[in-house]
């Protein structure tokens, strides 16, 4: 079987894009090497070596989808994960509110959902008593999601396992594919993987971050290994139509720092088309992302967060202030890395994840703790490294104030508050 993790002889390389086969790729932003930005290490794994891979964006000048090297494959990533979805209490809300309004607006028969994490979206398809299936490649994640009773396979996607998901417990009214698009090599064997799973008359919804807000806001901390790709709306149209999807709506949305939500159905129902899908386009288009003009400042704005990052924490720890960081995701790992922050500049961070408590943060060797930790410590700053969870841990980490802590952000320009 072929999943969509494997990179065979023959597939595109670093010079070449992996949607359209054309050479004509375009430096946007090099971040030097890091290890894989999920791979926690134990306090056995310290005096251990660690592998680190380029981490290199570029944009194809022909289709203009901006992708680093497929350097790692996803099952090196995937097949053993530390990221659980329901961690995050406004990822979940946003969840729960996304079904609603599918179950009342769609009446689906039939949901399934790829990579489906722990089962914080599709335990909500539950309990409306919707008929539903996670297809989830960690087993550890999706082992939480059935013991909370949502029902889960352990598989990668590709054409073959959409095929005979379908085969087995019928098509799909709505395939829900969240924060995944970004994690395959193989965009367009992914996709014919989703085709597979739809019925015919089905909806796929896909949610991405927007490479239009990750190059206006500075967001390079969302560049990392397990995402391949990044798209503009006019890029991942192209990619659903090499699987034979096509694009029929899109939604702007606020998570992850700025996501788009693609609504596509099978090409051969010709269904009629939003006229959002123009009008972002066309937004994208004035931004110069249809174009080489959008990227060429980008590498000067990041060396600027990473130069205002580090002359903060130098100057606490000059001036006898403590520092330490709130959470440990992987946007975070890419960041401590390119600056080059370690325990001398940042204490610990803390996670409320279990799975990562007594691990350190790969490359920069950060010890993680639970958050009780920094009630206990007090200390003078708490940077955030989760940023695009603002307004949520802004209330929940409120508690700082009480001995005159502050918080600090650092994307999209530095912010102490």
């Amino acid at each position: 079987m072929t999943v969509h993790g494997n990179v065979p002889s023959g597939e595109p390389t670093a010079v070449t894009c992996r949607l359209c086969g054309s050479g004509s790729l375009s430096s946007v932003v090099d971040l030097g090497a890091t290890p894989p930005c999920e791979l926690f290490l134990t306090a056995d794994q310290l005096d251990e070596p660690e592998m680190t891979y380029p981490l290199h964006l570029r944009v194809c000048t022909s289709c203009w989808l901006a992708q680093i090297p497929p350097l790692i494959t996803p099952e090196e990533t995937f097949t053993e994960y530390a990221y659980f979805s329901s961690y995050s209490s406004s990822w979940v809300e946003h969840a729960k509110g996304f079904v609603n309004d599918v179950v009342d607006r769609l009446r689906p028969g039939f949901v399934v959902e790829v990579a489906s994490n722990d089962g914080y979206l599709l335990g909500h398809m539950v309990d409306r008593g919707v008929r539903c299936l996670g297809i989830e490649p960690s087993a550890n994640v999706g082992a939480v999601a059935r013991e909370r009773g949502v029902p889960t396979v352990t598989e990668f996607l590709s054409p073959e396992v959409g095929a005979q998901v379908r085969a087995e417990h019928g098509p799909a009214d709505v395939v829900v594919a969240n924060n995944v698009y970004a994690h395959i090599p193989d965009v367009v064997g992914f996709t014919q993987g989703l085709r597979a799973l739809v019925a015919d008359d089905g909806w796929v919804s896909i949610e991405v971050q927007h490479l239009l807000t990750l190059m206006e806001l500075n967001q390079y901390d969302t560049i990392y290994h397990e995402h391949f790709q990044y798209y503009s709306v006019a890029s991942a149209r192209q990619a659903l139509a090499g699987g034979g999807l096509a694009l029929v709506d899109v939604e702007l949305l606020p998570t992850h720092g700025g996501s788009i939500r693609l609504w596509a159905r099978p090409m051969e129902l010709g269904a009629a088309v939003s006229e959002r899908v123009g009008e972002v386009i066309a937004r994208e288009q004035a931004a110069g992302l249809l174009d080489i003009s959008g990227y060429g400042q980008f590498a000067d704005r990041v060396a600027k967060v990473r130069r205002d990052l580090l002359a903060f924490l130098v100057r606490a720890a000059d001036e006898g202030r403590s520092v330490v960081g709130y959470g440990a995701p992987g946007k975070g790992n890419t960041l401590l890395n390119h600056c080059g922050i370690r325990p001398d500049l940042l204490a610990y961070t803390v996670d409320r994840n279990p799975y990562k408590h007594g691990r350190f943060t790969p490359g920069t060797r950060v010890p993680i703790f639970p958050p009780e930790r920094i009630a206990a410590d007090r200390p003078d700053y708490v940077l955030v490294l989760p940023w695009n969870l603002k307004a949520e841990l802004t209330d929940q980490l409120s508690y700082v104030r009480d001995w005159g802590g502050k918080l600090v952000f650092p994307i999209p320009s530095l912010e102490i508050v």
